[in-house]
Parts: C-alpha cells; sequence; structure tokens
C-alpha cells in the first residue's frame, strides 16, 4: 500500500490546465447566460402584459354589451313592464 502520511508536493500540470480551462469557459459564458436570462424575463414579462390587455378588453366587451343591451330593452319598451 501507498504511504498516505505525506501530502503530494507538486500537482500535475495536466490538471491544473484543465481546472483553468474549466474556469475560464464558465466565467467567460457568464455574461452571455446572464443576458439570455434578462432576455427571457423580459419577454415573458411582455407575454404576460398583453394577456392581460387582452383579458381586460374581453371584461370590457362583456359590461358595453351588456349596457347596450339594456339600453336598446329600455328603448323598446320605455315603460319597463
Amino acid at each position: 500500500m501507498a504511504d498516505t502520511s505525506t501530502a503530494p508536493t507538486t500537482v500535475n500540470p495536466q490538471v491544473t490546465d484543465a481546472i483553468t480551462t474549466t474556469n475560464v469557459k464558465v466565467l467567460g459564458e457568464a455574461p452571455a447566460m446572464a443576458i439570455g436570462s434578462l432576455y427571457q424575463t423580459i419577454s415573458n414579462s411582455v407575454a404576460m402584459a398583453a394577456a392581460n390587455a387582452v383579458y381586460a378588453q374581453q371584461q370590457a366587451n362583456v359590461t358595453y354589451q351588456a349596457a347596450s343591451t339594456i339600453g336598446v330593452s329600455k328603448l323598446i319598451n320605455p315603460t319597463g313592464g
């Protein structure tokens, strides 16, 4: 068995190079990932705003239709009876 009481004094340069390359890759991709996340958040917000506008318009149309119906019924039968 190997003696595990002493720690190695050197690290293989291939290991340090691989770790450095990975760290540089992650740091290089970070701004693009952040912008991508921001774009997704903005597009989701815009989509929700459009959906809310459609819903509000639909509800307004229901109200306008009810008001028109009441107005026409008053024109047809002004006494209400």
